[in-house]
């Protein structure tokens, strides 16, 4: 049958403008009973630990439009001050835009005052901003660094609400990455340890996305 297609809806090398002879293939296979692989997406899982020196911060790559996933190299890790760092879970526009304008009041303080910013400005500043639309900037986010006081570590959901914990999970893979920090999680923990345990958090939720478009 395969030939028969083929030769049904082959595409001449002066064809010109749009072609359509793919969808008219397409429709004649699924009469004939043939299906399809569909594509999938995956939602977004981002993570974060405290070890004894620092904060070890992890995200997956994948951005989605719709079912389609449109970008494997998505950069979900977004840069605040030298020493803060954020996570960004939500609608990728509003993550970019939201820290970018974080960074550079972080910056405009920090040549105001001539001194390294805090964490705790930085998350005065995002909660601050997205309490103020109310849930409308779709942008959870884990903020993570370090300064005068030590790591410290946040999660900001969309409508300004924040927590302070040890270890923290978003995104729609968050309750799987979650389960992995709770089993592995010890206070104390060095660099590598705090590593392997965001990369096995990160794996987790990627592959036990509870979404419904989930992989």
């Amino acid at each position: 049958m395969a030939a028969v297609v083929d030769q049904m809806f082959k595409v001449t090398e002066d064809s010109k403008g749009f072609s359509f002879d793919n969808c008219r293939r397409n429709a004649f296979m699924s009469k004939q009973g043939v299906t399809f692989p569909s594509a999938r997406k995956t939602g977004t899982t981002i993570v974060g630990v405290i070890f004894n020196e620092g904060v070890v911060l992890g995200a997956d790559t994948r951005a989605t439009g719709g079912s389609i996933v449109c970008d494997l190299n998505c950069e979900k890790i977004h840069y605040i001050a030298d020493n803060i760092y954020c996570c960004g879970a939500g609608t990728a526009a509003d993550t970019e835009f939201t820290t970018k304008m974080v960074s550079s009041k972080m910056e405009l303080l920090k040549l105001r005052t001539g001194r390294e910013g805090r964490v705790v400005s930085s998350l005065r500043m995002l909660k601050q901003y997205l309490f103020r639309y109310q849930g409308h900037v779709s942008a959870a986010l884990v903020l993570g660094g370090v300064d005068v006081t030590g790591p410290a570590l946040y999660t900001v959901y969309p409508h300004g609400s924040t927590d302070k914990l040890p270890y923290v999970t978003m995104g729609s893979g968050s309750l799987a990455a979650m389960s992995v920090f709770e089993d592995g999680y010890k206070v104390g923990l060095n660099e590598e340890a705090a590593k392997k345990l965001v990369r096995d958090a990160i794996r987790a939720g990627i592959v036990n996305d509870l979404a419904p478009a989930a992989t």
